[in-house]
């Protein structure tokens, strides 16, 4: 599934936001892939598994956040990043 970057205030407490980023998918299909937080300036940058953008939208309305901006993004780890066979480099 892809992975979306979104940048918003931060609603919750900091033991909330460590709750959230293990909770299980919701009824849009999204799940939290990490969240990234700072309290004194009051941002959130979420890193979700998601069907699509309108899901990630769905998936914050839900709660009353109006994201910043939604973006669709490749992550730069794991098995996915790196083509299979290629010399000197592992995935592992």
């Amino acid at each position: 599934m892809p992975i979306y970057l979104d940048v918003h205030n931060v609603p919750f407490k900091e033991n909330q936001l460590k709750e959230l980023v293990h909770s299980p998918k919701d009824e849009f299909g999204v799940s939290h892939v990490n969240l990234f937080y700072n309290h004194d300036a009051n941002v959130c940058f979420c890193l979700l598994d998601a069907p699509d953008e309108e899901a990630v939208v769905k998936h914050h309305n839900k709660v009353g956040i109006n994201c910043e901006w939604i973006t669709r993004v490749t992550m730069a780890t794991g098995k996915e990043f790196f083509p299979p066979n290629l010399t000197g480099i592992s995935s592992e």
